[in-house]
């Protein structure tokens, strides 16, 4: 692994998949402050729609996974949740390629739900009350790609409030540790949620291929297309051996379907 001097304060290219993200949040978060203010009752009960609630999710709504973290509460936590995701994906970005940021980033979120689902109901199945939070925002994300980041460029360091310089693997083992803390606390459930974008984070980085789940996947699909044709290819060619015979001639096919040199003796009692 690289070693990395220290680096400044400065966000990265705003480029890929780092703008579609940031923008995909940005006009989340304006959209629902432009129904907040025409339609205040309709903003309260999408956002009681949209939020992560591990109890609703269990009872049928299953788009919360998907759309929690477009939902932003306050205008400060979503200015650093919108910078940190800049200043993570843009560095990543550098290195991977958009499909692998965007993937990497939607695993951390899936990653995050699951964990909350995870916790409130072994608690509800033990008889152990864990309170309910709705989750909201895209922190879950962001730790995921700040977890990738420790794992591929753990040398890398940053500087913590822009005075300490500090290696990407004691970042994230501090905030690891902070939500750890957490778990002792009444917003547990938000902790180990944290803590379950993280785990998915690094399953990503261990488990995607370079190129991001979406390369894998259509590379998965063309396999199967093309060994349909083929298949298609064996079967007309064995129908089409059948119908050879019937007319009193043999030709012959490989196990690709493609046909064979004609034998010679076949060939002069045509002509």
């Amino acid at each position: 692994m690289p070693r990395f001097g220290a680096t400044p304060f400065a966000l990265p290219d705003f480029h890929g998949a780092t703008r579609r993200l940031v923008l995909a949040n940005l006009f989340a978060f304006f959209a629902l402050a432009l129904v907040g203010l025409a339609f205040p009752a309709l903003a309260l009960e999408l956002k009681d729609s949209l939020c992560f609630i591990p109890s609703d999710f269990l009872h049928g709504w299953l788009w919360q996974p998907f759309t929690y973290s477009l939902i932003h509460l306050d205008i400060i936590g979503t200015l650093f949740e919108l910078l940190s995701l800049w200043f993570l994906a843009g560095f990543l970005e550098n290195a991977h390629s958009p499909s692998w940021i965007t993937g990497l980033y939607i695993f951390s979120v899936l990653g995050t739900a699951a964990a909350a689902t995870a916790i409130y109901a072994c608690g509800a199945t033990l008889g152990y009350s864990v309170a309910e939070i709705p989750l909201a925002g895209c922190m879950g994300g962001v730790f995921g790609l700040l977890v990738a980041i420790g794992a591929l460029y753990g040398d890398m360091q940053f500087l913590l409030f822009c005075v300490i310089g500090i290696k990407a693997r004691y970042l994230v083992a501090i905030y690891a540790l902070i939500s750890i803390a957490m778990l002792f606390g009444q917003q547990r459930m938000y902790a180990f949620a944290q803590l379950g974008g993280a785990l998915a984070g690094l399953i990503y980085v261990r488990l995607a291929p370079r190129r991001g789940i979406h390369f894998a996947f259509s590379e998965k699909w063309y396999g199967l297309r093309n060994r349909y044709y083929r298949w298609k290819r064996r079967r007309a060619a064995r129908k089409f051996e059948v119908y050879m015979r019937s007319q009193g001639r043999t030709v012959r096919f490989d196990g690709q379907g493609r046909q064979l040199d004609e034998d010679p003796e076949d060939k002069k009692r045509w002509n």
